[in-house]
C-alpha cells in the first residue's frame, strides 16, 4: 500500500444520555477519526478512543493528536506492505496505544478495502453474527437502574453489564438478580477498589455473575490473582492487559479466567489478534471485545474482532443508537434478533463515513504526510 497522507479529524459527539463510571461522567464524547488515503484514492478509517481526561488511561484526545502528528506520521513510511508492520515501526514510541491503534486500524480497513474483503474475513473471523450485550453506567438510584435494564432487555439485549464502585455494588446486583433472576449479568469496576475490599467483593459469588471485571489497580496482576483464588466467579482483566506480554503474565499468575480485548487499549488490531490467539487458542480461555463509546467507525472494527473464534462471551458492541442519536456512518450499526450485531459483507469495516454528518461534529482537522523511510 502506498499511503499518500493521513487525515485526522477531532470530533465531539453528544451522547444520548450521560454515561457514568467509577472515574467520571461523560455527556459529550471526543474522538479522533483517522483517514488513511492510498495513492489510487482508496481510503481506510480508524478511531482513536482516548477521552477528554486521563481517567481510563494516561492518554487524552490531545496527547493522541500530538503523538500522531509529531511522531507516528514521521516514523511510518508511505509504503506499507501490511498493517502488521505498524507495531514494529512504532516500537520506539513507548505507550500511547490509543494513538497507535487509530492509525493502525485505518490501515487495516484500507488493506481490506484494497483486497475487496470484509475486515472480519481478512483477520480470520469465523462468524457473522456477533453476540453482544449492553453496558449500563452507574445510575442515580436502584429504581433507575432497574428501569434502565428493563428497557434494554425489551430492546433485545441478552446480556447486561453494570458499572460498580464502592457504595454501588452488592445492592444493585441484588436488586437486578431479584428482578431478573435468569439474565446473564456481569459487573465492571474499572479499577475502583483496593484489595482491602476483597471480602466484600467476594460476596458477589452469591449472584451467579458471568464475571467480575477489573476490580483492582489498572496495572495490577498479583492482587487479581489472589482474588481469583478466593472466588468462583471468573475474574476478567481489562486495563491490566495492554499487550500479549501482560496476557502471558496473567496466565502464569492465575490473575483471571477471561480477558476483555479493547483494540484501542492494546494498540490496534494486530495486538488484539496476538492476545486472542494466545489466550483463547493456546490457553483455551475465553475473550470478549470491549467498547469505548465508539462511533460507527470504531464500532466497525469491534464487530470485525467479535467474529473471531475465541470470542465466547457477549461483547460490548451495542447498536449505534445506544449512544448516539445520529452516528457518522451511512448505515448505523443495529441490534438484530437474538442479541447479535451482524458483520457486513462490504469491504473493510462495512460502513462508509457520511461526510455531511461528520462535518457537523468536527472541531478541527489536519492532513499529514508520512515521512518515515522505507527499509
Amino acid at each position: 500500500m502506498e499511503v499518500v497522507r493521513l487525515e485526522v479529524f477531532e470530533v465531539w459527539m453528544p451522547l444520548v444520555s450521560e454515561f457514568r463510571t467509577s472515574f467520571g461522567s461523560t455527556r459529550l464524547r471526543p474522538a479522533l477519526l483517522v483517514r488513511a488515503v492510498e495513492k489510487g484514492g482508496e481510503e481506510g478509517w480508524g478511531e482513536v478512543v482516548a477521552g477528554e481526561g486521563p481517567w481510563y488511561s494516561s492518554e487524552t484526545v490531545w496527547t493522541a493528536w500530538h503523538v500522531i502528528e509529531d511522531y507516528i506520521a514521521r516514523l511510518l513510511p508511505s509504503t506499507i506492505e501490511h498493517p502488521r508492520e505498524v507495531g514494529g515501526r512504532l516500537s520506539r514510541i513507548r505507550g500511547h496505544n490509543m494513538a497507535k491503534a487509530g492509525v493502525e486500524m485505518a490501515l487495516w480497513d484500507l488493506k481490506a478495502r484494497m483486497e475487496s474483503k470484509p475486515l472480519w474475513s481478512l483477520i480470520g473471523g469465523v462468524k457473522r453474527d456477533v453476540s453482544v450485550g449492553v453496558s449500563v453506567g452507574i445510575q442515580p438510584s436502584i429504581e433507575d437502574l432497574v428501569r434502565t435494564v428493563s428497557r434494554y432487555l425489551e430492546e433485545g439485549y441478552g446480556r447486561i453489564k453494570i458499572k460498580i464502585e464502592p457504595g454501588w455494588d452488592l445492592e444493585p446486583v441484588e436488586a437486578l438478580r431479584r428482578e431478573f433472576p435468569d439474565v446473564p449479568l456481569q459487573v465492571d469496576a474499572n479499577a475502583a477498589y483496593t484489595f482491602l475490599d476483597a471480602p466484600r467483593l467476594s460476596r458477589l459469588d452469591d449472584y451467579g455473575l458471568l464475571m467480575i471485571e477489573q476490580p483492582f489497580h489498572h496495572d495490577d496482576l498479583l492482587e487479581h490473582a489472589h482474588f481469583q483464588s478466593m472466588v468462583r466467579t471468573p475474574v476478567c482483566l481489562d486495563e491490566s492487559v495492554k499487550s500479549v506480554r501482560d496476557a502471558v503474565a496473567a496466565l502464569k499468575l492465575g490473575s483471571a479466567r477471561v480477558i476483555n480485548i479493547k483494540p484501542g487499549r492494546v494498540g490496534g488490531i494486530a495486538s488484539s489478534l496476538e492476545i486472542h490467539d494466545f489466550w483463547s487458542l493456546k490457553a483455551h480461555l475465553p475473550v470478549w471485545i470491549g467498547g469505548m463509546l465508539e462511533t460507527g467507525v470504531g464500532r466497525g472494527h469491534l464487530v470485525a474482532l467479535g467474529t473471531l473464534p475465541g470470542v465466547r462471551y457477549p461483547s460490548d458492541i451495542s447498536a449505534s443508537r445506544r449512544y448516539y442519536m445520529e452516528d457518522i456512518v451511512d448505515e448505523p450499526w443495529e441490534l438484530e434478533r437474538g442479541s447479535v450485531i451482524r458483520a457486513r459483507s462490504r469491504p473493510g469495516i462495512g460502513v462508509e463515513v457520511d461526510w455531511g454528518r461528520l462535518n457537523k461534529y468536527v472541531k478541527k482537522s489536519r492532513r499529514l504526510s508520512l515521512q518515515g523511510k522505507a527499509s
